[in-house]
């Protein structure tokens, strides 16, 4: 199914930002005729390398600068999510009135197949790459995109594209589109997260709605029936609507029954069928069961069958840096959850964990109260480390919950003294409720560090 283009051959097409979406923006908008100019505020190796290989393709290009002059000259603007609505070059694109879309919206109109839209606070890029493994495993193409890793102009940009394009979107994606439709959306749950960018929680909770910004009799919602927020966001929005819960059964949708096992029905008043038992699922944690639920919903939906289900969960491995088991030592567990950059996601890795766990917490501050953990430190944890930019202040507002300790230096020492600590059965979790960047460019830069300071640590033998 072909798409209104975003732009007119010759119209002049402002990209903003040189991460790898940004510059699969660039050359999809020149692809499409129009006279491109990209940019990027910051002058590093990667943006320099982006630059270099968009002016090698005839597009201009530059990294260290925006050209305003130039940007405010255009006919249409692409932003990457990582550049904030705060930043000097947004506001004067705003101010011009230049209309301004997002790098998921610019390649939705090239798009020829059908989209599985997931979003939410915390679970998407499990859910999605789960839902893309059911989906794949059932003989349907299909492929991960968005916020996940692979840019979606990446993917428009394809000369094949697959049938179905399952779509990562962050609250930041969400805020800039425009005519994006997909034919099923999930939303996951909410919870606060990005206050550092967002004026407050309603403002937040109001770009995860631009969900449902174009909805019709047509979509089918696939919402969490546990989540008070979700289904709030979601009342009267048109469509079809299956729900999905961890606590009981539901009318449509699908749930856990009291020995685990998940059960389904996609027709008000069936009988429901057992889609998996307890032994298939491959993740840890209640939220995690969350996720595969929606994830079997969402795939069921795009013509998977319930009985191949089982099957593909169990051959389903989870994803880097999502309570990823990194070794066993001395009885100790090491769980690296370094994609954990809010407060709730914290909440939900610790409570995954039935014994004691001694939680490392740190890095730049997000705008969350860490109050919010007390209860979950209070009950789960032994021990809370607390490292980075936030460490003080994490200290300060669960001191009275949980015994904490303030590590000054490196997220090495952290795990050093974690290791002094620990005792034979516990659970030594980094789930660190903060952004990466005092330390780290990014979560996964992070995650990788803790798990090389576990590994450095000497015996240890790695986790199955």
């Amino acid at each position: 199914m072909r798409r209104e283009s975003a732009f007119a051959p010759g119209d002049r097409v402002a990209v903003i930002g040189l991460g790898v979406s940004g510059s699969a923006a660039a050359m999809l908008a020149r692809v499409g005729g129009a006279e491109v100019y990209a940019s990027d505020l910051a002058a590093g190796p990667r943006q320099k390398a982006a630059a270099e290989l968009l002016q090698a393709r005839g597009i201009a290009a530059e990294a260290g600068r925006h050209d305003l002059e130039r940007i405010l000259g255009s006919d249409l603007v692409v932003t990457s999510p990582g550049i904030s609505p705060f930043s000097e070059v947004r506001q004067a694109v705003t101010a011009a009135g230049i209309r301004t879309i997002a790098e998921v919206e610019l390649a939705y109109r090239s798009l020829t197949g059908r989209v599985i839209a997931i979003t939410g606070t915390n679970g998407k890029t499990t859910t999605t790459q789960l839902t893309t493994h059911l989906l794949t495993s059932a003989g349907i193409d299909a492929e991960a995109v968005g916020n996940v890793g692979r840019p979606l102009s990446e993917c428009a940009l394809a000369e094949r594209q697959p049938d179905w394009v399952v779509v990562e979107l962050s609250s930041f994606q969400l805020a800039d589109l425009d005519s994006f439709e997909s034919e099923v959306g999930v939303l996951l749950n909410l919870s606060p997260d990005h206050l550092d960018r967002y004026r407050d929680i309603d403002s937040y909770y109001g770009d995860k709605a631009r969900l449902f910004d174009r909805a019709s009799e047509d979509p089918t919602w696939v919402l969490n029936a546990d989540d008070s927020a979700v289904l709030e966001l979601a009342a009267g929005v048109p469509g079809r609507r299956l729900l999905f819960s961890v606590e009981g059964e539901v009318p449509v949708g699908a749930w856990v029954d009291s020995e685990g096992g998940l059960l389904g029905r996609l027709i008000e008043g069936d009988s429901p069928a057992r889609w998996a038992s307890a032994e298939d699922i491959p993740l840890f944690g209640r939220h995690n069961v969350s996720n595969i639920l929606a994830a079997c919903l969402a795939a069921v939906v795009a013509g998977v069958e319930p009985g191949t289900l089982s099957d593909a969960l169990r051959s389903f491995r989870g994803l880097p840096h999502r309570l990823q088991p990194v070794a066993e030592r001395d009885g100790v567990l090491w769980v690296n959850d370094s994609k954990a950059t809010n407060v709730s996601a914290a909440v939900a890795a610790v409570n995954a964990f039935d014994r004691p766990v001694v939680l490392l917490l740190g890095g730049r501050h997000k705008g969350q109260p860490y109050t919010a953990l007390a209860n979950a430190a209070r009950e789960r944890a032994r021990l809370v480390i607390a490292f980075g930019e936030a460490a003080p202040l994490i200290v300060s507002e669960l001191r009275d919950a949980v015994e904490t300790i303030v590590v000054e230096s490196s997220l090495d020492s952290a795990v050093k003294t974690a290791a002094d600590l620990a005792r034979p059965g516990d659970v030594v979790l980094m789930a660190p409720a903060c952004s990466s960047y005092d330390m780290f460019p990014n979560y996964v830069e992070r995650g990788r560090a803790f798990e090389a300071a576990v590994l450095d640590l000497q015996p240890a033998e790695s986790a199955s």
